[in-house]
């Protein structure tokens, strides 16, 4: 017995020595979590930028990336120009206190330095010297800044990118999703109040050595696109560049315009310069549109050049000021 005891012990020890030295294959308890995995991304220059998971300290160098963090749940550590960008996109507002990383296009490469981002998002108006000097402190990418032939597709496209690297894609998901529902409402307002077809010349304006220069939203612009989804028609005839589909014009072109309903908006330092520096202006007052009171100021604080979230106010405000 107790030679058959001794035996049973030596095994036991020799089992545990073995158990030891070979380790198990459970982890231990108190093991931390897996890390994410590491994702791949394409950007708009064509570049392949790998993160090796979902960004969490992001800088945004235009405004309409910042908003689309936003909209995703993203705070962004650093965004070009605060101020303005609370002037322009209230309509979006940002939801934390982030650093100033200069303006648009000039971002301060050692302000972004500090901040020790995990990401920066630019797009494809950024200087390609900018962009060589960001990949050095973080993975750098870019999103097409417009495309006048689909902006509405390439906004959705711009804002499913900065999911991907964000881990937010249920999130663009449901930004899209009421985006598009938000189009099917405002396009069943417009009909309902027999305006389907109506013509609506959008632009914005400012002052220039004292006189008012005028920029049509033509065809192609985001405005534009977004103005026909509603069963509008963009009025204006003149051609937009490639990108923005953004035109110039001043007071005579509007001319051409006739019986259109003019919208408009504003932001200017110098006022409304379509109120106060056309107030007296023979031309304008002899416009069809102007004579019918058929010009609406869009409220301020919609970017024009956002993402979902503005198209949603913007189209909110159409709605409003065709069938008030």
């Amino acid at each position: 017995m107790k030679l058959r005891l001794l035996m049973t012990v030596a095994v036991t020890s020799v089992a545990a020595l073995a158990l030891t030295a070979c380790g198990t294959t459970e982890a231990p308890a108190s093991s931390s979590a897996p890390t994410a995995a590491a994702i791949t991304i394409t950007d708009a220059s064509g570049t392949k930028v790998t993160l090796d998971g979902p960004a969490k300290k992001v800088v945004g160098t235009e405004w309409n990336v910042v908003e689309n963090l936003v909209s995703l749940g993203v705070d962004p550590v650093g965004v070009s120009d605060v101020k303005g960008y609370q002037a322009w996109d209230s309509s979006v507002p940002l939801t934390n206190d982030p650093t100033d990383i200069g303006t648009r296009g000039e971002p301060s490469v050692d302000t972004i330095a500090t901040l020790a981002p995990d990401l920066i998002v630019a797009t494809t108006d950024l200087t390609e010297a900018a962009v060589a000097q960001l990949r050095k402190i973080a993975p750098v990418i870019q999103v097409r800044s417009a495309d006048a032939s689909d902006q509405i597709n390439q906004m959705l496209t711009n804002l499913d990118m900065i999911a991907q690297a964000t881990g937010t894609e249920t999130r663009a998901a449901e930004v899209t999703a009421a985006f598009k529902a938000k189009l099917a409402e405002g396009k069943a307002a417009i009909a309902a109040a027999g305006l389907t077809g109506e013509k609506v010349a959008f632009a914005d304006g400012y002052l220039d050595a004292n006189q008012v220069a005028i920029r049509p939203y033509a065809k192609g612009s985001l405005i534009g696109d977004v103005t026909e989804q509603l069963g509008l028609v963009n009025a204006w005839t003149i051609k937009g560049d490639a990108a923005y589909g953004l035109a110039t014009t001043d007071v005579e072109g509007l001319t051409k315009l006739g019986d259109v309903h003019f919208l408009y908006f504003s932001n200017s330092v110098d006022g409304d310069p379509f109120v106060d520096s056309l107030a007296k202006n023979a031309i304008w007052k002899s416009l069809p549109f102007v004579k019918s009171d058929r010009v609406d100021r869009i409220p301020d604080g919609i970017w024009v050049f956002g993402g979902p979230e503005s198209m949603n106010a913007y189209v909110d405000a159409v709605v409003a000021a065709l069938t008030k």
